[in-house]
C-alpha cells in the first residue's frame, strides 16, 4: 500500500428528542464520515436511546458537565463538523459549533429559532408578516388585550404541537391561560384562519417547506403536504406531492425565502410550517432543524436523504440535491387518537390496515394500558401508516378507509376531557 490513507471526517451529534434515530443516522452517514454521539443521559429524551448509542458508535457523555467542560470533552474529541436533530439542542449545538469553530447556525440567530415570541417580532419588523403575539406570564387578561380571539396558546419554546390550544373566546383564552402547566412560559398568537380550498376540501391548510442553507445559497428542497389536523392543532400525517397549484405553491416558497432572510438564517436545516390563508400564506413558524417525520417521506418519495444532507452541511459541504421528482403520491398517515386523556384498553384493526391498497408498513405502539393525552401533540400518535397511492384521489380513499379500520377505544381517566 502506498500514499496516505485518506482521513474520515468526524461529525459531532448532539442527541436528544425528536431526532432521528442512532440507526438512521449511521445509515446516512455511511462512506460520508464517521458520527461521534454527543449525548446528555439525564435527559429524558437520550436516555431511552443510550444503549443503542454506546454500541453502535463513539459516544461523548457530557452528563453533568458545564459548558466550558463538555467544550473541552468535544476539542479532545477532534470533530470536523456538528449538528443536531433536535428542536431542544438547537442552542447547545450552535454554542459548542461557535467554540469550536465549525459552521452551523450562528449563535445570534438561535433566539429566533427557538423564541416564538422573537421570531414573530423579527418577522413583523421586517415587513414580512405582522401577527400579534404576546406572553401570557402573570397578566392573562393583558396578553388577551393584545392578541384578542380567535387565538392560540402555546409554549414559548417547544415543538410537536405539545401544550397547543385553540381558544375562541375570553372565556376560553382566561380559562385556560389559568389551566397551564407550571414551569413553562407560554405565549398566546394570533389565530391564523386557513382557507380549506386552497389544497382541497379534503387536505390540510397548511404545508411545510425543507429548505437546505450553506455558504452560497439557499436551496428549498420540497413543499410537504399535510392530511387535516385533528383537534385542536395535532398532525394527522403528510404527503408528497402536495396538492397546491403552481401559483399557490410558488406563493409558499416566496414566503419562507422572505422569512428565511428576515431571521438572518445562513447555514443548516430548516423546516417551516405556513398556514393557507384565503389572504395568501401566513407563517406559522420556522424552525432551525429537519422536520419530524420529513426525512422519511422525502427519501421514499425522491430518493433525497435529508438525514445526509444535514451531515454533509456539517462538514461544510455543498450537498447537490437534485429537483424532486414524483410517482405517483408518497404519504405517513398518523393513527391519531381522540382528543381525550385516557387509557388505552383495546385496539381494533391494526392487523387489516396492511391489507390496504398502497401501504407499505404500519408501526403501532397502541399497547392497551397506554396512557393517552391529546396535550402531548404528535407524541401522543399510537402509530403510523406508510404507503403510496396512484394520484390524490386514491389516497383520500386509502385514508377514509384506514379511519374506518383503526378502532383505539379508551377508558378516561377521571377529571379528563376534550
Amino acid at each position: 500500500m502506498t500514499g496516505h490513507a485518506r482521513k474520515v471526517p468526524r461529525v459531532a451529534v448532539v442527541y436528544d428528542l425528536g431526532s432521528a434515530t442512532p440507526n438512521d443516522i449511521l445509515a446516512a452517514a455511511h462512506r460520508l464520515c464517521e458520527v461521534v454521539f454527543v449525548a446528555d443521559f439525564a435527559r429524558p429524551g437520550t436516555a431511552g436511546a443510550r444503549q443503542s448509542m454506546l454500541a453502535l458508535a463513539e459516544v461523548v457523555d457530557v452528563t453533568g458537565l458545564d459548558p466550558e467542560g463538555r467544550l473541552r470533552l468535544l476539542r479532545g474529541a477532534a470533530v470536523d463538523g456538528i449538528v443536531t436533530y433536535s428542536e431542544y439542542q438547537l442552542a447547545e449545538t450552535a454554542r459548542l459549533a461557535h467554540g469550536l469553530g465549525l459552521p452551523y447556525h450562528a449563535v445570534e440567530v438561535i433566539p429566533a429559532l427557538v423564541d416564538k415570541l422573537e421570531q414573530r417580532r423579527i418577522l413583523a419588523e421586517a415587513g414580512v408578516q405582522a401577527t400579534r403575539c404576546a406572553v401570557i406570564g402573570d397578566d392573562p387578561a393583558r396578553a388577551l388585550d393584545l392578541v384578542g380571539v380567535p387565538a392560540v396558546i402555546k409554549p414559548r419554546i417547544g415543538a410537536g404541537s405539545l401544550h397547543t390550544t385553540r381558544v375562541d373566546t375570553a372565556e376560553e383564552f382566561l380559562a385556560t391561560a389559568a389551566a397551564r402547566p407550571a414551569g413553562i412560559e407560554f405565549v398566546a398568537e394570533q389565530m391564523l384562519v386557513g382557507d380549506a380550498g386552497v389544497a382541497g376540501e379534503f387536505w390540510g391548510d397548511y404545508v411545510s417547506v425543507e429548505s437546505v442553507h450553506t455558504g452560497t445559497a439557499s436551496r428549498q428542497v420540497c413543499v410537504t403536504g399535510k392530511f387535516a389536523l385533528a383537534e385542536p392543532f395535532r398532525e394527522t400525517g403528510m404527503l408528497l406531492p402536495a396538492t397546491l397549484t403552481e401559483d399557490a405553491a410558488a406563493e409558499v416558497l416566496a414566503l419562507e425565502a422572505a422569512a428565511v432572510r428576515a431571521l438572518g438564517i445562513r447555514h443548516g436545516i430548516t423546516h417551516t410550517e405556513i398556514k393557507l390563508t384565503s389572504d395568501g400564506p401566513r407563517i406559522i413558524e420556522v424552525n432551525g432543524r429537519l422536520g419530524g417525520y420529513v426525512p422519511e417521506i422525502l427519501r421514499r418519495a425522491t430518493g433525497i436523504n435529508l438525514v445526509r444532507t444535514a451531515l454533509h452541511v456539517a462538514l461544510g459541504g455543498e450537498p447537490r440535491i437534485p429537483a424532486a421528482r414524483h410517482r405517483g403520491v408518497t404519504y405517513q398517515y398518523f393513527l391519531t387518537p381522540p382528543a381525550l386523556a385516557g387509557t388505552l384498553t383495546s385496539v381494533d384493526g391494526v392487523a387489516e390496515l396492511a391489507g390496504l391498497p398502497g401501504v407499505r408498513n404500519v408501526e403501532t405502539h397502541a399497547e392497551p394500558g397506554r396512557l393517552v393525552d391529546w396535550r402531548e401533540g404528535t407524541q401522543s400518535h399510537l402509530g403510523v401508516v406508510f404507503g403510496s397511492a396512484p394520484d390524490h384521489d386514491a389516497l383520500r380513499t386509502v385514508a377514509e378507509s384506514i379511519n374506518a379500520t383503526f378502532r383505539p377505544v379508551f377508558a378516561p381517566s377521571p377529571g379528563a376531557g376534550a
